[in-house]
């Protein structure tokens, strides 16, 4: 009874392939391996397009549609095509950028919330990333053909999308909806799906590292034959090399021993991954439990929106400073291609940012900035710098902002912090004492300025460990989750989950307001009865089982609510905070009438994966039902 079926389905189901899609905020890329060889990742072959400064293996997360609304382009290919379109054409078109941060800021995400494009018009969310997930299938289906010489079939590939352990689980199911409204799997196959979470992700990959695959960051021993005496700056100038060189190749060997680097942890070792993204950082911190090496979550997944858009953002805030707040907001309304133009400018300085660096930083203005900034000002954007008393910035005569490297590292500075602060409230919880390693990965983690910071406020603590081809860790990581998912076997619960129900009523015990008179038996309505508890401990697949009887045995229709709340003790499901994320509806018309007079309906929640599926059973006739928790639709 208490076996779920689908627990065993799933082995059952044979892919080819494992593809895994890391959606980021800014940008996007996919991996693959083949079932038969998985210990070669593959990352998809370059993209059209690129910027000067930028490394190509991913692509950014824009979307262009058409003015009817269709989909048109995604990438370097959407922004390129959007930022050659005639001005008076352009502001029909509908682009979007760094959209998914709307899932992470969304309090009450639905299906029906919108996201804004660059010309102000709204689009419900579901479509634009059901559009994005449907772009990245048929790319990856169309390399997979390509490179078996025949047609490769959607059901030979399990799909592995990533998403930021901080999300809610609204976003996690938003996510797997849109999956499904793009056709990579469907709610009767659900199995052909996985969420999977980025710093998990990174953690399984960082176990597999050898050293010879990333830069201590410590130089507390010789790394890569270089001695502690050398400067870090020696291990970043290396760093950049093998990066380097690395970009060239796109098949990547995962060694199937557990790398050198996890052959110093023993039993009950921790150590810390954070994942430095540009929309949000995430930080988990995991256990070892050896023999197999399987990972056990300690610290519930924190972190917040400190990602390297940050960075962008003070840059904006810096613009206003200089050129006025409302001819930037004109601006970037009427100018939305140029706009774009100087965020691609800026973000290839934004990358040469470094803490040695004593050469100021140029970023060229585009020509319809400087132009629409006379026609908008009446004075030129050279007397705009003059008169505006920001010391680090002054105009170059070739037509660009210069920026001192203080300035652009002022621009980092209250990220970075926030990171660093994060970081240190989250060592002084008791989990996390004695960290030994701290693996530093995702789009941001390239910054030297976010490494040296890391370094400083934590080498003395743990050793900080960048694998070298940083951004691609989520990728490669989630490729190996979808050749073996359980390989997280504990997780922390991040909300209390419960069903509501009557109780006997108790004098004293409950409050008068609740109670409910039903053929003369006194009942107390509203009652959470909990199943698990916020930050409980829940193995992969563990299953919480309580038996209700119906109020009267007659009941034909049995309905069952499940309710969640980020808060610990819950006792009332009228309680503030408390919200509504199921229901399991078991219709018993039809069966035997010759019931028992006391029936027992069993319920059922299955934890530990990154969804949660709940059943009911009706032990007489063993009559059952099975839901999925629904955040979006209640």
């Amino acid at each position: 009874m208490l076996k779920d079926p689908d627990a065993n389905e799933a082995e059952e189901q044979s892919f080819l392939v494992v593809v895994a899609i890391d959606f980021g905020t800014t940008s996007s890329g996919y991996a693959y391996s083949f079932t038969k060889e998985p210990e070669c990742i593959h990352v998809m072959r370059r993209w059209e397009g690129g910027d000067p400064g930028v490394s190509n293996q991913k692509t950014p997360t824009t979307i262009l549609l058409t003015p009817e609304r269709k989909f048109h382009s995604f990438g370097y290919a959407a922004r390129d095509f959007y930022h050659d379109l005639d001005p008076n054409e352009s502001k029909h078109w509908l682009y979007f950028e760094k959209f998914k941060m709307k899932l992470h800021t969304t309090g009450n995400l639905t299906m029906e919330t919108d996201l804004t494009a660059a010309n102000g018009k709204k689009v419900k969310a579901l479509e634009i990333f059901a559009y994005a997930l449907q772009f990245f299938k048929e790319q990856a289906l169309k390399e997979l053909s390509d490179q078996a010489g025949s047609d490769f079939e959607n059901s030979e590939v399990r799909w592995v999308i990533t998403v930021p352990a901080i999300w809610k689980q609204p976003a996690k199911q938003f996510m797997r909806q849109a999956a499904y409204k793009a056709e990579m799997a469907s709610p009767d196959n659900p199995e052909q799906l996985i969420i999977a979470l980025e710093p998990e992700a990174a953690s399984i990959y960082c176990r597999k590292l050898r050293l010879h695959q990333m830069i201590d960051l410590s130089s507390r021993a010789p790394v890569n034959g270089y001695n502690p005496s050398d400067t870090v700056g020696a291990g970043f100038t290396q760093a950049k090399e093998h990066i380097r060189r690395n970009r060239q190749s796109r098949t990547f060997l995962v060694e199937n021993v557990i790398g050198e680097i996890w052959s110093e942890l023993e039993e009950g070792d921790r150590y810390i991954v954070v994942d430095s993204g540009g929309g949000t950082v995430d930080l988990t911190v995991h256990q070892i439990r050896l023999p197999e090496g399987h990972l056990k979550e300690l610290y519930k997944a924190t972190g917040g929106p400190h990602g390297s858009l940050g960075v962008d953002y003070e840059f904006e805030k810096l613009l206003c400073k200089i050129f006025g707040e409302d001819f930037i907001e004109q601006f970037k309304i009427k100018r939305p291609a140029a706009w774009v133009d100087l965020m691609i400018a800026f973000e290839s300085r934004k990358r040469a940012a470094a803490p040695d660096r004593t050469n100021p930083l140029n970023i060229t203005l585009p020509f319809s900035f400087i132009d629409y900034y006379k026609k908008f000002r009446g004075h030129s954007v050279e007397h705009a710098l003059r008169k505006s008393n920001v010391d680090f910035v002054k105009w170059s005569s070739q037509g660009m902002l210069r920026m001192s490297p203080d300035a652009m590292n002022a621009l980092f500075k209250p990220t970075i912090d926030q990171i660093v602060q994060h970081l240190s409230n989250v060592f002084e919880k008791p989990e996390v004492t004695s960290v030994k390693f701290l693996f530093l990965v995702g789009g941001f983690a390239e910054s030297p300025l976010l490494q040296q910071a890391v370094q400083a406020a934590f080498g003395s603590k743990c050793r900080v460990i960048i694998p070298q081809d940083v951004g691609l860790t989520i990728l490669k990581g989630a490729v190996l989750f979808g050749l073996d998912p359980a390989v997280i076997k504990v997780r922390r619960s991040p909300l209390t989950y419960g069903v509501g129900v009557l109780n006997r009523f108790v004098e004293g015990k409950h409050p008068p307001e609740k109670l409910l008179v039903k053929d003369g038996t006194r009942w107390c309505t509203d009652v959470f009865d909990k199943f698990i508890s916020a930050d409980q401990s829940v193995a992969l697949g563990e299953t919480v089982t309580r038996s209700y009887t119906p109020a009267k045995p007659s009941q034909l229709v049995i309905v069952i609510n499940i309710y969640s709340s980020e808060q610990d003790n819950v006792s009332f499901i009228s309680e503030s905070g408390v919200k509504k994320c199921g229901t399991l509806r078991l219709d018993l018309t039809g069966t035997d009438i010759s019931v028992p007079n006391r029936r027992e309906i069993k319920t059922l929640m299955q934890f530990g994966d990154t969804e949660i599926k709940a059943m009911a059973i009706d032990v007489a006739t063993s009559k059952s039902v099975k839901v999925g928790i629904d955040f979006l639709n209640y």
